[in-house]
């Protein structure tokens, strides 16, 4: 099973539980489904999500194609940094 992790920083944690509860449809028609969302113990301007998904590489275009657009609209928009995860 493919993951995706997301760590995104200067955000709070009620901020990204509300934007991916509101989300959850949308990424489950594009193969991604939220499996953990974290407050950094250690770091409260971090917060980390796992999502598993069913293809990493549709995960990865949708993701790029969702960043591109946002950014478009907003140059200094905040994205997490995206880390890919193939479970051999």
């Amino acid at each position: 099973m493919a993951h995706v992790l997301a760590r995104l920083r200067n955000v709070k944690l009620e901020i990204i539980k509300d934007i991916l509860t509101k989300d959850a449809a949308e990424h489950a028609k594009e193969g991604l489904f939220l499996e953990h969302l974290w407050q950094n113990a250690d770091d409260q301007n971090e917060v980390l999500f796992l999502f598993r998904t069913t293809d990493l590489n549709h995960a990865r275009k949708h993701i790029d194609q969702l960043h591109s657009h946002a950014l478009q609209q907003d140059p200094k928009a905040n994205f997490p940094q995206m880390t890919f995860l193939e479970e051999e």
